[in-house]
């Protein structure tokens, strides 16, 4: 697939995962590593980027215009898709999970190649669970919902004083950056920054590197290039978990 220019492929099938979430499935698979993502060319719309749930899909909540023309598509509509870009996930050894909403999605990919020994989930009400069926049959899985209705009662966050961090070479992390950034905390304080891998989301407009939007402070480290997925060593001391930028390049709390 040329770097530059959207290929045009067809939707073969749409998946409701939760009530807010949908799996777009296209006819036509990606090479890419666990955690890279591609830009997702809406026709008539904008041009945003998006994990890969598989080789073939993205999964998708309604958050802005983009998304909201997606979730009016049917079957046999077409999208342009370039890429994939940027680094993904590196895992060796016992990996540990944890992703919040729709952060389950580049984090599927390891869990369908068999790579993830533990995989904290949460959401916001059990019917937002993203994927724990599939996660359940690779993983082990415990869950936390803010409502208390599945697992836990209270944040996914919380799950981590249950686990032994010294088990596991890797904690793979992707959600809310409210909640990243206090698994960061948390890594930090037990001394192993190091052995965490973000994924990050920033506005983008290229996402090959050129036009510097997603920049970020204070080391203007590009996400779609040097990221998505960042060491946490990497994000200590940044604008992660603080702040990030619109389309003007004015700043706003995450």
């Amino acid at each position: 697939m040329h770097e530059q220019m959207p290929a045009g492929v067809t939707i073969t099938e749409i998946v409701e995962e939760t009530p807010s979430i949908r799996t777009f499935v296209f006819d036509r698979e990606i090479a890419a590593r666990p955690g890279q993502f591609v830009m997702v060319w809406v026709p008539g719309v904008d041009e945003i980027p998006m994990a890969l749930s598989s080789p073939s899909s993205i999964t998708v909540q309604k958050v802005g215009d983009a998304t909201a023309a997606l979730f009016a598509m049917r079957e046999g509509d077409r999208i342009g898709i370039r890429g994939p870009y940027g680094n993904g996930f590196t895992v060796s050894g016992r990996t540990l999970a944890v992703a919040g909403g729709v952060g389950a999605s580049p984090l599927l990919p390891l869990i369908t190649t068999g790579q993830v020994d533990t995989f904290l989930l949460g959401a916001r009400t059990a019917s937002e669970l993203l994927f724990a069926d599939r996660i359940r049959e690779s993983a082990t899985l415990m869950i936390a919902t803010d409502d208390g209705t599945a697992g836990h009662h209270g944040f996914v966050t919380q799950l981590m004083s249950r686990v032994d961090l010294a088990d596991f070479s890797h904690v793979c992390v992707c959600g809310p950056e409210v909640m990243m950034a206090a698994v960061l905390t948390v890594l930090d304080r037990e001394g192993c920054a190091e052995r965490g891998q973000f994924s990050l989301h920033r506005y983008m407009k290229c996402g090959v590197g050129l036009c510097g939007s997603c920049c970020t402070d204070p080391h203007g480290l590009r996400v779609c290039r040097d990221g998505p997925v960042f060491s946490g060593d990497v994000l200590l001391g940044s604008e992660f978990g603080r702040y990030a930028r619109d389309a003007s390049g004015s700043r706003h709390r995450v």
